[in-house]
Parts: C-alpha cells; sequence; structure tokens
C-alpha cells in the first residue's frame, strides 16, 4: 500500500506541474493553485486512510506531517505573494514538483520497509499483557562505557491476563540475537503468555540495536561490536580460531552475565519483593508485583535467537533451569578454548531438556561436522533433540521477515512462507516447554 500511495502522489505532483506550466500563471495565481492542491493532497491522504495497509501509525506519521508542513508553508508563501503579478517560471514549478516527489519518498521510508503487521493468531485461552522494568547490576561496571556506570538490563513482561492470585506458572527468558531487539518473537512470547506462561525477554544494552536506560536515555549498539560481528560472519578479516575465541568468549559471558543476573533478580522478587536492582515506574509497582508472584520458580526454562540461543544453552546448565530452546544458534559458549586451532568443546555431559531449532544449513553442519560445537552437545546430551524447517534462513525464526520484510531479506530470509514458519516455530516451542514445564504430554 506504501507504493501505491506514493504512485498516487506522483501523479498528483506530475499533472499539477503540467497543467501548470501549460497555463503560464504568475506567482500569486501559482501560490494559490500550490495551496488548494496541497489541500487536496491531505484530502487524499484521508480517504486512503479508510484502506486496508494504511493508517497513522510510525509507518505513515512522517508523511502525514509532511502533508500538514506543507500546507503551512504553502499558505503563508500564498499569502506573502497575494499581489505580485510576476510570472512564475517553468523551471522552478518543474524543479519544485521533482522536490516534492523526493520528500514524499523520504518521509515514506518507513512504510516501504515495515510491513503493515499486528501480530500472529494465538492458540492460548488468555489474552495477554505487558510491562517492563530495568534491573540494575551493582555487582557489575558498564564496560561499554567509561563513567563508572553499572550495567543495567532492561526486562520487557509478557504475561497472561485474569488468572487466578493462587495460579503457579512457569517463566521463560528469552535473550534476542546479535544487534537484535527485544521484541524480535513477540509472536512467541504472546503464543506462551496465552498459554499460561510468563515470558521475560530481555534487552542486552550495546548487543541490542537499541534499547533505554534507567534515565531514558536511548542506547544503540555498540559500532564495534556490529563490525566484529559482520566482520566474521561475512569472512571478511583472516582471523584465527583463537581469535575468534577471544571474540565470540567476551560476547557470550556479557549475555550469560545478564541472564544470570535477571534469573537471580525475578527469582528474589516472586519469593520476598523488590528491592534497590528494580527501576520501574511507580504506578506499576503493584501490577509487578502481582505478576512476578505468580512465577514458579521451579519451572524455568531459557530461550534465544542465534546469539541469544547460544547464551541460553551455556546459562541453561544452571541447576534451576528445566528446559533450553535454541533457535539456530552455534552453542560459542560451549566452546572453552582452542588448541592446535581447533575449538575446545565443553565434554560434561548437557542435562537440562535441549531443543534446537534449526535451518537446513545448521541441520546439514550437524550431520556432517563431528566437531561441531552443536553436534558436540547434542550427542553428549541426556535428552537433546534438534528439527530443522526446511527452505528457511536465519530470520526466519523470529517475527522480522512479518515486520520488516526488506530487512530480513538483507540479513537472511529464505523462499518460504512466513507467516507458516514462525507458526511452526512457535508450534515446537509451546510443545517443548509444555513438556518440561508443564508436564504436559510428550515432546517426540
Amino acid at each position: 500500500m506504501a507504493t501505491f500511495l506514493f504512485v498516487i502522489f506522483i501523479m498528483t505532483e506530475i499533472i499539477f506541474a503540467f497543467r501548470q506550466i501549460r497555463q503560464k500563471p504568475v506567482k500569486k495565481d501559482w501560490t494559490l493553485n500550490r495551496l488548494i492542491i496541497n489541500a487536496s493532497e491531505l484530502g487524499i491522504f484521508f480517504f486512503l486512510l479508510l484502506m486496508p495497509g494504511i493508517d497513522l501509525s510510525f509507518r505513515f506519521k512522517i508523511f502525514f506531517i509532511l502533508l500538514v508542513i506543507r500546507i503551512a508553508i504553502s499558505g503563508y508563501i500564498a499569502f506573502l505573494s497575494r499581489h505580485t503579478d510576476k510570472p512564475k517560471k517553468k523551471s522552478r514549478m518543474i524543479l519544485g514538483a521533482f522536490g516534492n516527489i523526493v520528500l514524499f519518498f523520504i518521509s515514506l521510508i518507513p512504510a516501504f520497509i515495515f510491513a503493515d503487521y499486528t501480530g500472529r493468531p494465538l492458540t492460548g485461552e488468555y489474552e495477554v499483557s505487558q510491562m517492563q522494568a530495568i534491573l540494575i547490576d551493582s555487582s557489575r561496571v558498564e564496560t561499554f562505557e567509561t563513567d563508572g556506570s553499572n550495567r543495567e538490563v532492561p526486562v520487557h513482561i509478557y504475561y497472561p491476563e485474569s488468572v487466578s492470585e493462587t495460579a503457579s506458572l512457569p517463566l521463560v527468558i528469552f535473550s534476542h540475537g546479535a544487534f537484535g531487539y527485544y521484541q524480535s518473537n513477540t509472536s512467541t512470547y504472546m503464543e506462551l503468555a496465552s498459554n499460561g506462561y510468563i515470558v521475560i525477554s530481555l534487552d542486552h544494552p550495546y548487543h541490542s540495536f537499541f534499547t533505554k536506560d534507567s534515565l531514558g536515555k536511548t542506547i544503540l549498539v555498540d559500532r564495534n561490536f556490529i563490525n566484529d560481528v559482520m566482520s566474521v560472519q561475512g569472512d571478511t578479516l583472516p582471523i584465527s580460531e583463537e581469535e575468534l575465541y577471544a571474540l565470540t568468549s567476551v560476547w557470550i559471558k556479557v549475555r550469560m552475565d545478564d541472564m544470570n543476573f535477571v534469573i537471580d533478580t525475578l527469582k528474589d522478587a516472586a519469593n520476598e519483593d523488590f528491592d534497590d536492582r528494580w527501576c520501574f515506574p511507580a504506578e506499576d509497582k503493584e501490577e509487578i508485583r502481582s505478576v512476578l508472584r505468580l512465577i514458579n520458580t521451579e519451572k524455568i526454562g531459557l530461550m534465544g535467537h542465534s546469539l541469544g540461543g547460544a547464551s541460553s544453552v551455556s546459562v541453561g546448565r544452571r541447576a534451576d533451569i528445566d528446559a533450553v530452546i535454541d533457535l539456530d544458534g552455534t552453542m560459542l559458549g560451549e566452546e572453552i578454548g582452542v588448541e592446535n586451532g581447533m575449538p575446545i568443546c565443553n565434554d560434561t555431559p548437557y542435562t537440562t531438556p535441549l531443543l534446537c531449532i534449526d535451518t537446513q544449513s545448521h541441520h546439514d553442519e550437524l550431520e556432517t561436522l563431528d566437531n561441531y560445537v552443536n553436534s558436540v552437545i547434542l550427542k553428549g546430551a541426556t535428552c537433546g533433540f534438534e528439527v530443522y524447517i526446511p527452505g528457511a534462513k536465519h530470520m526466519d525464526f523470529t517475527d522480522l521477515p512479518l515486520f520488516a520484510p526488506f530487512l530480513a531479506d538483507m540479513l537472511g530470509s529464505g523462499d518460504i512462507d512466513n507467516e507458516k514458519c514462525i507458526d511452526q516455530v512457535n508450534a515446537y516451542v509451546l510443545k517443548f516447554f509444555n513438556c518440561y514445564l508443564k508436564d504436559e504430554g510428550s515432546w517426540k
């Protein structure tokens, strides 16, 4: 619909410019006509709002603001030019039309990039609500800053509405991928919450595309982190296994420390009360308290995508974790060193129930590379499973292809029905956690 809207306004500008050139108006007449056509374009936009796919969301907000500003500016110019009988130059009319088309295109970039995505149908009986807070780890100094501030971890809580106050609900904690975002798998959180889970999606500041700290400051992804990840993934740098391990072990440690801190803080709050680790609006205190009281701290699951999946696997060795799901992540945290140019894999048997949901290419690596860390861990696991989705690529295990198809194609999306793919992923996730966190049914 964004393309349709853009074409309509291109045609409007071209027709207006062509007619004005033929009429050869003086400046006062042209400015009045410009005001009329600008107002007409705003009217066209309001009419098109009645069509599906066009709205006043962030996708079209800049475009709407542009239309309003153009009316104000053209009205002011028309007032100043009301006595000017000087002919309007043809070249200025052409340049004006071209400039407007460029402005239309720029203002519609969010609509071109992002789709009209409102989520996936839910299978659970509950409506889902959301809250958020920031957890402050006073035991860690923020290594991405030089001001001595403590590490902060934003947490976003998805929970079922209208559950009994005496309910005891499993907890699932999600970790996003490299320069991802806490909303990367919103359909997954919503599906779980609708089926009676409390889901915490956390941001890893400076690994997240953007987030906010306790002062409201926007924290963008660290540029050096982006460069290192892109270099490793693209093989653009000649890098040894030792150098690769030095990089990835730092990434994993930051994320594991975040996840361990979040787990411990949530367990404490569920069993006791808030302390100075918590930061949230005062008006949300009782609602957050009531939700945390529902957590069954004896039933905790972890999951994540890509680097978040890798982190979840390593944190999943904790005795209080009951199930782990890795969405197409290489288990970098299970590489514990390098010897003779080859990574050393953790040979301690993995005892937490583990499910890997992989792409075809990732599955092929499991099948053909015996020394691949995922193969080593799964083969040594006492309760390990792997499924794969043919045709899917890395980003198809997130909501990104549905929310921003253009970005997903750049980052890796396959020739697959994206809605069916994420629905299949969510079905696997729900079935696995139902089995190991709710003791319902069998995973196999």
